[in-house]
């Protein structure tokens, strides 16, 4: 990966991450735990997020840009469930950190379930709390109006 100078912003949660994964898979950096083929899924995510990133080099794209609207200073909480049949490991873990924009706390909760396979990553699902992500930016929350039918 080239430029990781580009992701300073994250590694606090480079480094949570790296201690869930301990053991579990090679390399000596977020992106090297990778597979080139990997899909992120985004479950629980915001506006303007996509739903589902494919390939190591478009999530990198993606987190490259993190820096300007975020900056995470540490992360804590992790508890680490590991299933060794299925190679799936569910990570749990706090982010903290600041809104470049407005200078706000950004303390958000993640579930990451993550499945392994030859020491790389292949799959990894994302899920966050959105409202912490609207209050550190200062965004309205934005409402869907459920669809009614009349049920006949």
């Amino acid at each position: 990966m080239k430029n990781l100078g580009d992701f300073t912003a994250l590694e606090p949660f480079f480094h949570i991450i790296g201690q869930g994964l301990d053991g579990l898979v090679d390399g000596d950096h977020f992106f090297e735990w990778f597979t080139d083929d990997v899909v992120t899924e985004y479950v629980v995510t915001v506006p303007d997020y996509p739903r589902k990133v494919e390939g190591l080099e478009a999530l990198a794209e993606l987190y490259r840009g993190y820096g300007d609207t975020m900056t995470a200073e540490s992360a804590d909480g992790l508890a680490v469930h590991h299933d060794r049949e299925t190679s799936v490991v569910v990570l749990e873990y706090v982010v903290h950190g600041r809104a470049v924009a407005t200078g706000r706390p950004y303390d958000n909760h993640f579930v990451s379930v993550i499945t392994i396979r030859d020491r790389k990553i292949t799959h990894w699902r994302d899920y966050l709390d959105p409202l912490a992500v609207f209050d550190a930016i200062g965004a309205a929350v934005p409402v869907r109006r459920a669809e009614t039918g009349t049920g006949s």
